[in-house]
């Protein structure tokens, strides 16, 4: 496949539920340690971020229960769809992301998957705090706000 081929798909795979479920504070993008086969079905698309979190194991990031799709022509060399996937952060953003998951209510989601310039999978997290329902309530009235705004600027 040529480059131009390459470059004029363009893979974004976003976990929807985050921005609803989670008052995303900060974002970081990282490097994501994959095999062959699993790096060949994200750039099919055939990839998803449900239900996916971030967590510190022995000063290494890590991302949970991500899903990648086999890859069809793979035979005994695929991977498995749901397994443990190393993020390269530097050592100062794993420090700082660890002091602030010890306080409650904060955790690290994974916002959007995608394939850079080089051809290499990045991941954007976000550092996250729970929203209530009553949250949700309000964010949802904000945003059809904003939509009814937005159509009477240009009647």
């Amino acid at each position: 496949m040529s480059k131009k081929a390459n470059k004029s798909k363009v893979i974004n795979i976003k976990n929807k539920r985050a921005e609803f479920d989670y008052l995303l504070l900060d974002d970081y993008t990282t490097g994501i340690v994959l095999t062959g086969t699993e790096i060949k079905s994200i750039r099919q698309g055939k990839a998803s971020l449900v239900d996916t979190f971030c967590f510190i194991h022995n000063g290494e990031m890590w991302v949970k229960n991500m899903y990648v799709a086999q890859y069809k022509e793979g035979s005994y060399n695929n991977h498995m769809e749901r397994r443990d996937r190393k993020l390269l952060l530097t050592r100062r953003e794993i420090n700082k992301l660890q002091n602030a998951v010890k306080s409650p209510g904060f955790s690290i989601i994974p916002t959007l998957l995608w394939i850079d310039d080089n051809g290499r999978a990045k991941l954007d997290i976000s550092l996250c705090r729970g929203k209530k329902e009553y949250d949700k309530r309000n964010a949802e009235k904000e945003k059809e706000l904003n939509a009814a705004v937005r159509i009477a600027k240009y009647r």
